[in-house]
């Protein structure tokens, strides 16, 4: 005999996750799911890979930044390490 997977729910809503059939049943049948609309959201903050000149020039910068951080000799107290 074939419970309702509704009426299943009501008693004990993890009992549809026993029965596969009856979830598969409900998710294919169910009104809210069928007046979903779908749509894709692509980031807003995409990192853009620079390229050619730009790309370049990026590096460039960066390996500067680099060089400047490596130059200013971080010097760290015992006290302090996790701040380091």
């Amino acid at each position: 005999m074939r419970l309702n997977p509704n009426a299943t729910s009501l008693v004990d809503p993890f009992a549809m996750l026993l029965d596969l059939d009856s979830v598969v049943f409900a998710m294919e049948h169910s009104e809210r799911l069928s007046r979903l609309r779908s749509r894709i959201y692509r980031p807003l903050d995409k990192p853009l890979i620079p390229k050619g000149k730009a790309a370049l020039k990026a590096l460039s910068e960066l390996a500067d930044f680099d060089r400047m951080v490596d130059d200013a000799g971080l010097e760290c107290d015992a006290d302090d390490a996790q701040a380091c």
